[in-house]
């Protein structure tokens, strides 16, 4: 079970005692992966400069080469053009996943948005099939809107 309380006063704190925004990321990023049991890859994706391809920022988890997406793809690339969080409870069931890990069985995304735009997102991989709850969608979205200040 998720404490959301508990996880958004420590992303506060991380927010409140850091000022590079690499390092709120990463510690987010950690603290998510320890905090909640089926969070198997945490990253943040953010928009390039041309506003057509996601860059993989700081994550924690097993290293991808996904580390560019273009805007449209797969369930982070959908996220950024609709800049609405995506839950995908069983990744084998849509046609235009980009399987990331043979272990990966669902996954969430959550978009950063600054003044109503797409800049970022949290991307979560889970091994289990299925776990992601209304819970997760509301903690990402709080997280992501904590974040939004980073940008």
């Amino acid at each position: 079970m998720i404490n959301k309380a508990e996880i958004l006063s420590k992303v506060d704190d991380i927010l409140n005692t850091n000022t590079e925004k690499l390092v709120i990321l990463k510690d987010i990023c950690t603290l998510l992966q320890e905090k909640v049991y089926h969070y198997d890859w945490v990253g943040f994706y953010e928009l390039d400069s041309s506003k057509e391809v996601l860059v993989l920022g700081e994550y924690v988890g097993k290293p991808t080469e996904h580390t560019n997406i273009k805007v449209g793809k797969g369930v982070c690339g959908q996220v950024a053009e609709n800049k609405l969080t995506m839950v995908v409870q069983d990744v084998s069931s849509i046609d235009n996943y980009i399987s990331c890990s043979i272990d990966v069985q669902s996954e969430i995304v959550a978009p950063v948005l600054k003044n109503g735009e797409f800049v970022a997102e949290i991307d979560i991989d889970s091994h289990a099939t299925a776990p992601f709850t209304k819970a997760d969608e509301e903690l990402l979205e709080a997280i992501c809107s904590m974040v939004s200040v980073l940008y």
